[in-house]
């Protein structure tokens, strides 16, 4: 990482290199702004990169490879045994691809003229003659003890919540610890049904473990739309794993063989089970605490900084992007694109205020899920006269020649104008086929409109087409 003198004046600052702060320090770079950014880390990337998005991918790639091997024979795949699971290359694959793009990253901070500065950034009040200055503690010997910069861009991110105090270590674990395990556990007992909870579900009950999934809320993948949770649910339970919905845990307990998770349902009962490993996937906390907010007029809704549709927070001069934002959902994706608005509006660019409406929600389990806009409920809930299409991947002929046959593509339409409200996949490749439906939306297609666009054959985007088709009550396969 590279230091220049204190007396340098940046047009902007950005402190945290994940994917909404390197996306923003990148995009400042291409505006020919001078750009800094701030990292307390080592190495560029942040969660996503190092302990998130990425690995976890990796894995679950891996597991779905292994799923189709133990079914070799019927792709006639003939006369390599019985497969074995190397785990040790497993991580090795997984470290290698974080390794290449924190590489990668590296080469594009030089690329596009960030100044990379490593240590602890820390606010310390407003702009004093229009420029802010930010104090820095742990860097390499020799470096800046302040950065100053006409504006500053917050992208602290998140960290996992845990349960009643406990610290993670080998056997309560959080999405880091759980990465870096030797070896696939016997036994896993997940605490949390959303995104992380189901994908290290999916994960390592593909490995062989015994899963057990425990959610406080009355279904699993709660922001989905009803039918997606059922039919995850339906699917889970199909894989083998124990779903639980509804459920209260009240202890986390070591034992002599590993750990005890006890739980009330909903109608009383109190369960106990014992597991070698505990995941705790209860949700992310921000990272605003011991950033100098209070030193500003910055705004906390929760711990969350409240901004305007500029990723502007009440201090003049001082931006909030990514995972400690208020209201945007924390994901990845959501939080680059933040960065790329408050960016634009620094260099006095055209820019367009994210939408919560129009932010692709991915989940990358087996099945993967996809969903974008209105739930049903939530558009019945808004007043709107609801028409429903609804197109299953058995009538697909490309999720056949896959292998995928379960899931299905639902379409939320307005039934006065046809307008897309809301489109929700479970089923093989969702997580890329939504990226149809955010264009769809982002242009106001209608159904009218959608009934005749033409998807290649044989395709899993045609249950697109279907779907659409489907609101009308004629999808052609189905």
């Amino acid at each position: 990482m590279e230091f220049l003198l204190a007396e340098t004046i940046y047009d902007v600052a950005i402190i945290g290199s994940g994917p909404a702060g390197y996306t923003a320090a990148i995009r400042a770079g291409q505006l020919k702004l001078k750009v800094a950014l701030i990292e307390s880390a080592n190495v560029l990337g942040g969660t996503c990169l190092h302990v998130g998005c990425i690995p976890t991918k990796a894995l679950l790639f891996n597991a779905e490879i292994w799923d189709h091997l133990k079914h070799a024979a019927e792709y006639g795949i003939a006369g390599i045994g019985t497969p074995q699971l190397d785990w040790a290359a497993v991580q090795k694959r997984k470290n290698a691809i974080v390794t290449k793009h924190t590489k990668g990253l590296e080469f594009l901070m030089k690329k596009n003229k960030v100044t990379v500065i490593s240590g602890y950034g820390k606010l310390t009040g407003p702009a004093k003659e229009g420029v802010h200055t930010i104090a820095l503690s742990g860097g390499a010997d020799g470096g800046p003890s302040e950065i100053r910069a006409k504006n500053i861009i917050l992208a602290t991110g998140s960290e996992a919540r845990t349960l009643f105090g406990q610290q993670p270590d080998d056997r309560i674990l959080t999405n880091i610890e759980i990465l870096a395990l030797e070896q696939p556990p016997r036994s896993l007992i997940v605490i949390g049904a959303g995104a992380v909870g189901v994908e290290f579900s999916s994960i390592f009950r593909s490995f062989g473990t015994e899963v057990t999934l425990v959610e406080f809320l009355p279904r699993i993948v709660p922001v989905e739309d009803e039918d997606i949770s059922r039919e995850l649910s339906r699917l889970f339970k199909k894989r083998g794993i124990d779903v639980n919905a509804s459920c209260t845990v009240e202890k986390v307990e070591k034992t002599e063989a590993g750990v005890k998770v006890g739980w009330r349902t909903s109608n009383g009962k109190a369960v106990e089970k014992e597991a070698e490993k505990v995941l705790v996937a209860v949700g992310r906390g921000p990272r605003t605490a011991n950033v100098g907010i209070e030193t500003t007029k910055i705004e906390l809704d929760r711990g969350f900084v409240k901004i305007n549709e500029a990723q502007e927070t009440a201090e003049p001069g001082i931006y909030a992007i990514g995972d400690i934002v208020a209201g945007l959902p924390q994901l990845a994706h959501v939080g680059a694109m933040s960065g790329i608005v408050a960016v634009s509006k620094i260099a006095g660019r055209p820019f367009r205020p994210v939408r919560r409406d129009r932010i692709p929600g991915c989940t990358y389990s087996d099945p993967q899920i996809g969903s974008a806009g209105l739930t049903e409920a939530e558009a019945r809930e808004k007043g709107f006269e609801v028409k429903v299409g609804k197109f299953p991947f058995a009538g697909n002929s490309k999720a056949t020649i896959v292998d995928s046959h379960d899931g299905f593509v639902k379409i939320v339409a307005d039934a006065k104008y046809g307008e897309i409200l809301g489109v929700h996949i479970i089923g093989p490749q969702a997580t890329e086929l939504i990226a149809e439906a955010i264009a769809v939306m982002d242009l106001e297609g209608t159904v009218d409109e959608l009934m005749f666009t033409i998807h290649a054959h044989p395709t899993l985007s045609e249950a697109m087409l279907d779907a659409y088709a489907a609101v009308e009550g004629m999808a052609i396969n189905a």
